[in-house]
């Protein structure tokens, strides 16, 4: 059996930088939820259905914590 000829490291999946901070994080989150409810709100607004609301906040909450907040 041959080895991987790739470094431990790289099989972890940490990219290039630090890990961003809980603080970063959390307000990371926060304002995804924030733009999810200003989506929802708009098209709440223009659609007359009351149920993109949730929506816009679901999306907004799966953003937030999906993306990478940048590292300090």
């Amino acid at each position: 059996m041959s080895k991987s000829s790739k470094p431990k490291n790289s099989a972890q999946g940490k990219g290039k930088g630090e890990e961003p901070t809980p603080e970063a994080r959390r307000k990371q989150v926060l304002l995804g939820l924030a733009v999810g409810a200003v989506m929802g709100g708009v098209l709440w607004y223009f659609t007359q259905f009351w149920m993109w609301f949730p929506s816009g906040l679901a999306v907004g909450l799966a953003t937030g914590v999906i993306m990478k907040p940048p590292a300090k």
